[in-house]
C-alpha cells in the first residue's frame, strides 16, 4: 500500500514539474493581422495556442492601420500583411527580409451586391464599366485612409476612365468599418453595389459575391508574415510562422476562400 502510494506521489511531482515547464516555456505572442486573415486567425489561433502552450493577442487591421502601428515602434512580434507592406518595413529598416515569410494569397477584390438582387455582368472591363457607370450608389473603402482594396479600386476607376462620373454617388466605408460595415450598408440598401478584398467579404451575411474583378484589373495579394526585431521570444514567433506553413493551416485557410503560401 505504501509502495503505491509513494509510486503515485511520484507521478503527480513529475507531472506537476511537467506543467510548471511547460509554462516557463509559454509566451504570449503579439500579433498584428491584416483583415484578410480575421476568419482563418480565430480558427488557427486557439489551434495553436492548444498545440504549442503559447497565447496570442491579436490586432485586427487594415494596411494602413498596419503601417502607422509599425511606424511609430508599438510592442509587437509578428506582423501579417500585405507584401508592399512587408516590403515597406524592410525598405525603412523596420523588419529583416531573412525573418519574411510568404503565408497566403488571396484572389483580390470582390464585388458583392444585396441577397437576392439581380447580378450584374463584370465579365469584362467593358461589362463592369457599363454595370458601374448604371449603379445608383457603390461603396468601398475610402483610399484617403489606407485602405488597400480602396486604393486598388480607386486606380480602377481611373483606367476605365469613370473616376469624375462615380464620385457622386460613391458611398465610403465608414473608417475601421472594414467587410462587416460594407456589407451591412450594401444589404440595407444603402449602397447598390459593393467592392472589397474578396475573402473578407465571404463570411458577411445579407449580401451575395458576384465575383472578382475581370482580366488585369484583378490583382492576387500576397499576404507575408514577418517577425519583427523586437519580438521578444523568437522561437516562439517563429512556431506561430512555422504553424501557418502546415497542412492544418493550409486546409482552413482553402476552406476561407484563400490559397496558402
Amino acid at each position: 500500500m505504501k509502495t503505491s502510494i509513494r509510486i503515485v506521489t511520484v507521478r503527480l511531482a513529475a507531472l506537476a514539474l511537467l506543467v510548471h515547464a511547460g509554462s516557463a516555456d509559454a509566451a504570449e505572442i503579439k500579433l498584428l493581422s491584416t483583415n484578410q486573415m480575421k476568419t482563418v486567425m480565430q480558427e488557427l489561433g486557439p489551434k495553436f495556442e492548444r498545440a504549442t502552450g503559447h497565447k496570442l493577442a491579436i490586432t485586427f487591421a487594415g494596411l494602413g492601420r498596419i503601417v502607422k502601428h509599425v511606424q511609430r515602434g508599438d510592442a509587437v512580434d509578428v506582423v501579417i500583411t500585405l507584401r508592399e507592406g512587408i516590403d515597406g518595413f524592410v525598405k525603412d529598416g523596420k523588419a529583416d527580409a531573412g525573418n519574411v515569410t510568404v503565408v497566403a494569397r488571396s484572389r483580390g477584390l470582390g464585388v458583392a451586391i444585396r441577397k437576392g438582387a439581380p447580378k450584374p455582368d463584370i465579365s469584362s472591363p467593358e461589362a463592369l464599366k457599363r454595370t458601374l457607370l448604371a449603379a445608383k450608389s457603390i461603396i468601398y473603402d475610402n483610399p484617403a485612409d489606407g485602405g488597400a482594396s480602396g486604393i486598388q479600386f480607386t486606380k480602377v476607376l481611373n483606367r476605365l476612365g469613370i473616376a469624375n462620373e462615380m464620385e457622386p454617388k460613391t458611398v465610403f466605408t465608414p473608417p475601421r468599418g472594414g467587410a462587416e460595415a460594407l456589407g451591412l450598408m450594401v444589404a440595407n440598401g444603402q449602397a447598390e453595389i459593393g467592392v472589397h478584398q474578396f475573402v473578407e467579404l465571404i463570411p458577411v451575411a445579407g449580401i451575395e459575391l458576384v465575383g472578382t474583378l475581370p482580366g488585369d484589373f484583378q490583382e492576387t495579394i500576397v499576404l507575408s508574415a514577418a517577425i519583427m526585431p523586437g519580438a521578444k521570444d523568437a522561437a516562439a514567433s517563429k512556431a506561430l510562422v512555422d504553424f501557418l506553413r502546415t497542412p492544418e493551416a493550409a486546409t482552413v485557410m482553402k476552406a476561407k476562400g484563400l490559397e496558402p503560401g
